[in-house]
């Protein structure tokens, strides 16, 4: 039985119709060869492709934006392995999605001419062809070298298939690119389907991510040009649960309660308010913020380290919950020496403080909250869940990769200061011109503009699946991960009273910054602050392990170094 298993995941991932068949799945997947006989049905077979377990993320304690109280993620301390959840899902979902991807493609190559109006054959196609360059994208990205199929095969063949070199795959995925962008209209009205500035967008991605900046540049000056996209106008609004497919979404994944297809939040939840508070945002993250003029906290002489929210970037307490601030009805008030009580503002009356670490041991580890995402719907009446749009590619992250792939081709312009100026605007609430206003970039030196456009990332995708991907094309894990995970836990056996007493609220010093945003907490312990967890990187997670299943049943299928 367990090598029935593994062949059929192999079988199902590289595109098999008669997987199909064993993964009893409902006729809308396209699952029997009585189907694809009308447009309907062919459309239902290619909504199956936008299904959000389709569209995998990585998990967001695999970087260094958020944590889980003391816990350290099995990638920060270098221990990931074939058999590892997140990589077998990563693989399997992906070439899932290949699988049935491939199915359409040949059912539209054989009978879409049929049943198919020309103008919904090439409609259809495209929507197929972008979906599964975006999912070859994610593989190469992850795990190098992949098996390539573009058809449906046998079990002969996908057991005796090898990797194919990253180089001519990346060219594969360019080639799907360029005819969806050719076969995608330029806009999907109300309902969030792939579409021209999608396949441009994600084109550009997987190019920048191969540092192809010729490519990138081209791919991003065409979202731009399209002129269909504009930012958000309010960057706290952009990511509630009630904000769907904005102008900003170049591509996004709809999801909804009522299917079964939502985020849990308890997690991120304050204790005050019923959640758990488990999971929250990093010092590292709250030290990337740059202070309102524009320097990052170890040079900006705006920056107190005992109230780290005071003169900050916009986006940093929109992002993170402010000490002080009534947050979904109650005052969030980490400090251990301020009292046991707190305003409870639905009520108007002091209530005890489970935000408070001399309360509940439980609180916030590091005394930090998530606010991006977080409204007053998210609350315990629906169980915590939301259904906010999966994001996976929205304007600002478009302007932001044009000026990085110009930046890194040295082509350095006015184009380049206006396209991190609008996301920088943005976030102050003020037109890019009202320069006065905000700190507008002005520098054309390459090594500064570097330095500004991985900080002004880090501030603007918090909690969006965007930072892994950023430290591992910048080749970041060897240096953040070598240092610890700092916070204020306490045990009974250690209070803060007496950190409080000398005086090193919040922090005791201002911790150094990199010139790519990224802070050592570690002169702090001399004032009593504790790690939190020891982070231990290791070179060869540059590269995910190929699943072990795939290992075993495949004498052609070589791992990855060092695993």
């Amino acid at each position: 039985m367990k090598k029935r298993n593994i062949l059929f995941i192999l079988a199902c991932g590289l595109g098999l119709s008669s997987c199909m068949d064993l993964d009893l799945s409902p006729l809308s997947q396209a699952t029997n060869e009585n189907w694809f006989a009308n447009e309907t049905q062919f459309e239902m077979s290619v909504n199956d492709l936008l299904r959000e377990n389709l569209w995998n993320t990585v998990d967001e304690k695999w970087a260094d934006d958020v944590c889980r109280r003391t816990e350290a993620s099995k990638y920060q301390i270098g221990n990931i392995d074939g058999q590892t959840w997140e990589v077998t899902d990563m693989w399997g979902n992906s070439y899932r999605a290949i699988g049935r991807d491939n199915a359409i493609i040949d059912k539209l190559n054989t009978v879409g001419d049929q049943v198919l109006t020309p103008e919904k054959k090439d409609q259809f196609l495209g929507e197929c062809l972008f979906v599964r360059a975006c999912m070859y994208s994610k593989l190469i990205t992850l795990f190098g070298d992949v098996p390539y199929s573009d058809t449906t095969i046998d079990i002969e063949t996908a057991l005796s298939m090898g990797r194919t070199p990253k180089t001519e795959v990346l060219q594969k995925i360019y080639a799907d690119f360029d005819v969806a962008i050719q076969n995608l209209p330029v806009s999907s009205g109300t309902v969030q389907r792939p579409t021209k500035g999608a396949a441009y967008g994600m084109k550009g991605r997987i190019a920048l991510y191969n540092e192809d900046w010729d490519v990138a540049i081209e791919c991003m000056k065409a979202v731009m040009d399209l002129g269909v996209y504009e930012l958000y106008p309010s960057y706290r609004e952009l990511f509630l649960q009630n904000t769907h497919n904005t102008t900003e979404s170049v591509f996004s994944i709809a999801r909804s309660i009522s299917q079964e297809v939502y985020e849990n939040l308890k997690d991120y939840m304050p204790r005050n308010n019923g959640g758990w508070a488990a999971n929250g945002p990093t010092w590292d993250l709250l030290a990337a913020y740059l202070c309102t003029d524009g320097l990052p906290i170890d040079e900006s002489p705006l920056f107190d380290p005992h109230d780290p929210f005071k003169n900050r970037d916009p986006r940093c307490t929109e992002t993170i919950v402010s000490f002080g601030e009534n947050w979904l009805g109650y005052e969030y008030d980490p400090r251990p020496d301020t009292g046991d009580e707190v305003m409870n503002y639905n009520t108007g009356e002091e209530v005890k403080n489970n935000d408070n670490k001399n309360n509940a041991e439980a609180a916030s580890y590091n005394g930090l909250l998530q606010k991006k995402g977080i409204d007053e719907t998210v609350n315990s009446d629906n169980g915590y869940n939301v259904e906010p749009d999966l994001i996976i590619l929205r304007y600002a992250d478009v302007l932001l990769m044009y000026a990085e792939a110009k930046i890194e081709k040295g082509d350095i312009d006015q184009s380049v200061l206006d396209a991190i100026n609008q996301v920088r605007a943005r976030a102050y609430g003020v037109a890019p011109d009202a320069t006065d206003s905000y700190p507008a970039v002005t520098t054309t030196d390459q090594a500064k503009l570097r330095t500004i456009l991985r900080t002004e990332r880090r501030m603007e995708f918090p909690f969006e699946n965007k930072r892994f991907y950023d430290m591992l094309r910048w080749r970041l894990f060897n240096k953040v991960f070598n240092l610890k995970n700092y916070g204020l836990y306490q045990t009974k056996e250690y209070n803060m009273k007496n950190f409080i007493d000398n005086g090193a609220w919040f922090w005791a010093i201002t911790p150094d910054i990199d010139e790519n945003g990224c802070a050592d907490f570690s002169a702090l312990e001399a004032y009593g602050i504790n790690p939190l967890s020891q982070r231990s990187w290791d070179d060869r997670q540059y590269l995910w392990p190929i699943p072990t299943t795939e290992i075993t049943i495949n004498e052609n299928m070589e791992q990855n170094p060092g695993y």
